[in-house]
C-alpha cells in the first residue's frame, strides 16, 4: 500500500471501530432499558448511575480504540511497499468490494481508496487525453465496445471462469469481439457505491472525452453492462440527452447496448434489506443492527427500484419506510437494445425462477417488464434467456458471447463485414 492509502485506511478503521463501539453501547442500553422498565420506579437511582457510568466507559473505550486504530495502521505506513492496492489482483478485488459496500463513505473519508470512473488497460488507469489514449490503444479500430462491470466488481470480473471456458485467464467478451468482429474493447472501472445517476454523469463525461481522444474517427460504439453497469449506461444516455437535438456527440455513435442481468426494475435483495432495517429498528435491542444495515452505500440503495436519475434520490431519505420514487426512463431512441437474463432453473416461467431469478435479479426485472405502459420497450427477440446459470455466469459464458456476436452480425444494414 502507498502511504496515502495507509493513511486513509487508518481513518476508515477508526470510523469502523468507533461505530462498532457505539453499536455495542446502544445494544447494551437497549437491553438495560428493558430490564429497568421491568423493575419499575424503584430502580431509577440505579439506572441513573448505570447510564452515567456506561456512557463514560463507552466514550473512553471508543476514543481509545479509535486512536489505537489510527496509530496501528499509521505505523504500518513506515513499512508500506509504495505499491498501490490496485497493482495486485487481490488488492483490486478488495477495493471493488469496499467501494461497492461503502463507496460514498470512502469517497468522503478515504479518497485515496476511492475508485474513479476510469479507462483501464492491464489493470492500470489510462488518462483520457490524445497522447495517453493513442499509446494505450495503438491498434485502435473505428468500432469500440465499452464494458461496465456491476456492483462490487472491477474490470477483472469480465474474465470470470475464463480459464475453465477457454484455457486462458485473459479471455473475455471484449477480446473475443476484437478477434471476431474488429471491435476494440474498452474496460472501465468505477465506484459502484456512488449513486447510479452520479456514475451515469461521470460515464457521459468520460465517453465524450474518449471519443474526442480516440486515435481514429469512431464509427460505432457498443455498450455492454453487467448488473448495475446496465443501469449506469441507461443513466448516462438519458443524462447526455440521447435521442434529442441536444444530445452529446457520443450518444449518436451508440449503435447497440447489451444489459446482462441488469435489475431494471430493482433487486429484491435490496428491498429485503430495506424492510429488515425498519423491522429491526422497532426494538431498542436490535436498533443498532438496523443502523449497521442502513450504512450500506447509496449505490446499493439505488438498486431497490433501479433508480437512474437524480430526482429519484435528491432531497429524499433513502432509509425512510415505504416505496422510493422510481421515475420511468425509456430506452435511448437512437440504438438497438438487448437483454440477456439468467435463471437458476432452466425454465424462466417456473414459479421458483420468477422468484429467485439468477440468484440476485428476477427475470422480469432484467427485462424491464412492468406489465404496463412503463415497461422498457425491448422487442421480444431482443430478450434472451439462459437457464441453469447464476448472476455471475453472465460475465463470461460462451453461450452469452455467441448470442451477443449473433445480434451484432444480424444488424439491419446486413452482415458485419468481418463475420465468419
Amino acid at each position: 500500500m502507498e502511504a496515502a492509502e495507509v493513511r486513509d485506511a487508518s481513518r476508515l478503521a477508526a470510523v469502523a471501530v468507533r461505530g462498532l463501539t457505539t453499536r455495542i453501547h446502544e445494544t447494551h442500553g437497549g437491553i438495560a432499558g428493558r430490564v429497568f422498565a421491568m423493575v419499575g420506579p424503584v430502580g431509577t437511582p440505579v439506572r441513573v448511575a448505570h447510564d452515567l457510568i456506561s456512557a463514560v466507559t463507552y466514550r473512553s473505550v471508543r476514543t481509545a480504540l479509535g486512536v489505537g486504530a489510527v496509530a496501528a495502521v499509521s505505523a504500518a505506513a513506515f513499512r508500506s511497499s509504495g505499491r498501490r492496492l490496485e497493482d495486485s489482483p487481490r488488492g483490486r478485488i478488495a477495493l471493488g468490494v469496499l467501494n461497492g459496500a461503502h463507496g460514498d463513505l470512502v469517497a468522503r473519508a478515504a479518497p485515496a481508496l476511492a475508485l474513479g470512473m476510469t479507462v483501464r488497460v492491464a489493470g492500470r488507469a489510462v488518462p483520457v487525453d490524445d497522447a495517453s489514449v493513442r499509446a494505450a490503444f495503438a491498434d485502435a479500430t473505428d468500432r469500440v465496445a465499452v464494458f461496465l462491470h456491476g456492483l462490487t466488481e472491477t474490470e477483472g470480473a469480465w474474465c470470470f471462469q475464463a480459464e475453465r471456458h477457454y484455457g486462458r485467464r485473459d479471455v473475455s467478451y471484449g477480446t473475443l469481439l476484437r478477434r471476431d468482429l474488429g471491435f476494440t474493447p474498452v474496460f472501465l472501472r468505477y465506484n459502484t457505491g456512488l449513486h447510479i445517476s452520479d456514475n451515469g454523469r461521470l460515464l457521459g463525461e468520460l465517453l465524450s472525452a474518449l471519443v474526442q481522444a480516440w486515435p481514429v474517427p469512431l464509427q460505432d460504439l457498443v455498450i455492454v453492462g453487467h448488473s448495475m453497469g446496465g443501469l449506469v449506461a441507461r443513466s448516462a444516455l438519458h443524462q447526455a440527452g440521447g435521442g434529442t437535438d441536444a444530445a452529446a456527440h457520443w450518444t449518436t455513435l451508440v449503435r447497440d447496448t447489451f444489459t446482462l442481468g441488469t435489475p431494471h426494475l430493482g433487486a429484491p435483495l435490496e428491498r429485503g434489506a430495506h424492510a429488515a432495517t425498519h423491522l429491526l429498528a422497532r426494538l431498542p435491542e436490535t436498533r443498532p443492527i438496523a443502523r449497521v444495515l442502513a450504512a450500506r452505500s447509496v449505490g446499493i440503495k439505488d438498486l431497490r427500484y433501479g433508480a437512474v436519475i437524480e430526482d429519484d434520490w435528491a432531497g429524499r431519505d433513502l432509509d425512510a419506510p415505504g416505496r422510493c420514487l422510481h421515475t420511468h426512463v425509456p430506452l435511448h431512441a437512437g440504438a438497438r437494445h438487448f437483454v440477456v437474463r439468467a435463471t437458476l432453473t432452466r425454465d424462466w416461467t417456473a414459479r421458483s425462477a420468477r422468484l429467485f431469478g439468477d440468484g440476485l435479479v428476477p427475470p422480469l426485472s432484467a427485462a424491464g417488464d412492468t406489465g404496463d405502459d412503463h415497461r422498457l420497450d425491448y422487442p421480444v427477440d431482443h430478450v434472451w434467456h439462459l437457464g441453469h446459470r447464476h448472476h455471475f455466469h453472465l460475465l463470461n459464458d460462451p453461450l452469452v458471447y455467441n448470442r451477443i456476436r449473433q445480434w451484432l452480425i444480424e444488424r439491419p444494414e446486413g452482415a458485419h463485414p468481418r463475420a465468419h
